[in-house]
């Protein structure tokens, strides 16, 4: 795949960039230039191959997933206005 000049021309009207007509001829060569090494990419074979999330084996960090705040709704509504059976009590907006 390439790219000439009217195709980067017509991307960045489309992504709204403005874009002379020398940074226009630049830009042909530096895309071909990418979409050349994406190609060489492909070429390479990954069958078998594990996909990764790092270049080094990194064991996830685990915890308990315990309760450790439970048990404590008369704590969190002490300090409210007006509360009744441990639910916060507020006016009525919606009529």
């Amino acid at each position: 795949m390439s790219v000439d000049f009217a195709t980067v021309k017509r991307v960045a009207r489309l992504a709204r960039i403005a874009v002379s007509e020398e940074e226009a001829n630049r830009m042909v060569g530096e895309l071909n230039g990418i979409l050349g090494f994406v190609e060489q990419l492909s070429e390479v074979d990954v069958e078998g191959v594990e996909a990764m999330t790092s270049v080094t084996p990194v064991e996830m960090k685990k915890r308990t997933d315990d309760v450790t705040d439970g048990n404590k709704a008369a704590d969190i509504v002490s300090n409210a206005p007006v509360t009744d059976q441990n639910f916060f009590l507020v006016p009525k907006v919606v009529e």
